[in-house]
């Protein structure tokens, strides 16, 4: 009867220790190979379905801005109709060229309103450099040349 030990054995017991040492660091090498190999297709295979997944919602975003171009389309055309009621509904008071000065009047107003806005926000957020931070630096340098005996040495 084969004791567990013999079963396991697999002829090892015939080789010096430095040739199982030799045995070993061969088996070693070879399992290092095969888990980087297995490390390196795993990884391809995550890139390839990262790229495939970005291609999905690129696609996405394509169609969803055409959408949006879509909206601002009709939306534009409907401001346009929107002019052409409230010009035609003034006309049931007024003659028609005294109808369409006055809503463009307004909407002369109203842009203008919006772009003086506009320059106003635009003034405030230039020049573009974060004043703040370089204050606060600044300050902090201050501190730490002053405040600190180690910056001193």
């Amino acid at each position: 009867m084969a004791t567990r030990q013999e079963g396991f054995d697999n002829g090892l017991k015939d080789h010096s220790l430095g040739e199982l040492l030799k045995l070993l660091s061969r088996d070693s090498a070879t399992l290092v190979r095969q888990e980087i190999e297995l490390a390196k297709t795993l990884v391809h295979e995550e890139v390839e379905l990262a790229k495939e997944e970005l291609s999905n919602k690129a696609k996405q975003a394509g169609a969803g801005a055409g959408l949006f171009g879509a909206a601002a389309v009709i939306g534009l055309a409907a401001v346009g109709a929107f002019t052409a009621f409230v010009i035609l509904l003034l006309a049931l008071l007024l003659p028609a060229w005294a109808a369409a000065v006055i809503v463009a009047v307004v909407f002369a107003a109203v842009a203008a309103l919006l772009a003086l806005k506009g320059r106003d926000r635009v003034r405030k957020a230039t020049p573009v450099v974060p004043e703040q931070t370089i204050s606060k630096i600044k300050e902090d340098v201050t501190w730490f040349k002053t405040d600190n005996p180690s910056a001193r040495t």
